[in-house]
């Protein structure tokens, strides 16, 4: 069972009106449909390419099992010409006419089930036009805003749509990095460059980087298949690899201000990748808990919901499970704040310096203000801001020109 806000109760919902049901037998459901929709996973291959085995065996079942016409809507992310491979893959298979229609998704976990009835768009690729009507029939009841295009255009729209977005958040962190060796506050700045309606506000917040099943795989995936058709996606390149520094910067601010943490307790707070959802694949959780064991330090880790699936991707002795934020900081030497849980902006500092050994706040989400740090007392370092109450060295003045 996955955590995402609304769904449950969508499905209790829609189960009870008689308007969903589920089934194992794959034979029935396709049998009982006109439109099928193909929407399994697809991984990444250790290469970074899309690994297209379950797809192809959901596309194999269907052709097995069809008995008429079919219409079948891929929503899965796949590499540009999957779509045309499945086409001759049920040709092979089946004498039934079919069509197979591109229909990427664009849902934010966390956020899904909003997305779903608020779309900013319905991208839909198809070779037909009369293929393409009837799925643009289907939504049409959730926008107008319908994108009509061909299919590897569609499939191409889903990896150029994330690569971009994954794209704002390196810029925007490299900004940061800047910023801090300036004397700059990335936060105005990105309020300053997002009210140009050319760039816009959304994804312009500086952290530690993005993680989750989407941005890390599809831009793997991009790179490889640029690097398919003999083409080096330089600049992907370094929107990954700048991505993976990112989270390395927490631990470089703690060692900056305790030198060795050789024996150092770090509260963790925040190991889903982000809010509203108990996703932790890819987090920079993960890469920045292992760093902090590996140089020797403790931790004791706390999430609202990601908790369970974290410790079974990622135990160890010298990790404390907490139950919130307050036990996680309990004699801690340090907190890093690594995902923007609303539960973890709201502490009164003054009560929270009281329970730990050292008052030290690292916030990878820029989520407190200058003005909640500075009367409590607490050495704090965010992203791309100026660094409070002593620990970090300020940022000398630039020299004239």
């Amino acid at each position: 069972m996955i955590y995402e806000p609304g769904l449950q109760e969508l499905v209790v919902r829609n189960m009870n009106a008689g308007r969903l049901s589920f089934t194992t037998d794959i034979d029935l459901a396709v049998r009982q449909s006109e439109i099928i929709v193909l929407a399994v996973g697809t991984p990444s291959l250790p290469n970074g390419e899309a690994n297209l085995a379950y797809i192809e065996q959901a596309t194999r079942d269907i052709a097995l099992a069809m008995n008429g016409p079919k219409t079948i809507m891929t929503k899965s992310t796949v590499p540009v010409g999957t779509n045309h491979k499945l086409q001759t893959l049920l040709a092979s298979l089946t004498d039934h006419p079919f069509d197979v229609v591109s229909v990427p998704e664009f849902l934010r976990e966390g956020s899904a089930v909003r997305d779903t009835f608020n779309p900013d768009r319905i991208v839909i690729g198809a070779d037909r036009p009369e293929a393409a009507e009837a799925i643009v029939a289907l939504h049409r009841p959730l926008t107008t805003n319908i994108v009509q295009t061909d299919i590897r255009s569609a499939e191409m729209i889903k990896y150029a749509s994330n690569a971009f977005l994954a794209t704002k958040i390196s810029f925007i962190n490299e900004i940061a990095n800047i910023c801090e060796k300036v004397g700059a506050d990335v936060t105005k700045v990105a309020e300053g460059m997002g009210h140009d309606h050319r760039i816009g506000h959304s994804f312009l917040r500086a952290g530690i980087g993005y993680g989750g099943s989407c941005f890390p795989k599809d831009t793997q995936a991009l790179i490889q298949i640029a690097g398919n058709v003999d083409y080096e996606f330089k600049l992907l390149k370094s929107v990954v690899d700048v991505n993976q520094d990112q989270r390395f910067s927490i631990i470089h601010k703690l060692q900056h201000i305790f030198g060795e943490l050789q024996g150092r307790t770090v509260a963790v707070w925040g190991l889903a990748f982000k809010p509203n959802t108990d996703d932790v694949r890819d987090a920079p959780a993960l890469d920045i808990i292992q760093a902090l064991i590996a140089q020797g330090a403790n931790v004791r880790a706390c999430d609202p919901i990601a908790l369970p699936n974290f410790r079974a991707r990622c135990d160890h002795e010298r990790i404390a499970w907490c139950a919130d934020a307050l036990e996680a900081a309990c004699d801690a030497d340090a907190i890093c704040l690594l995902t923007e849980w609303p539960e973890f902006g709201g502490f009164d500092l003054a009560r929270l310096k009281q329970v730990m050994r050292r008052p030290v706040l690292i916030d990878g989400r820029n989520v407190y203000s200058a003005e909640q740090v500075e009367a409590s007392g607490f050495i704090y370092s965010s992203i791309g801001r100026p660094a409070l109450n002593r620990g970090l060295d300020a940022p000398a003045p630039l020299p004239l020109a």
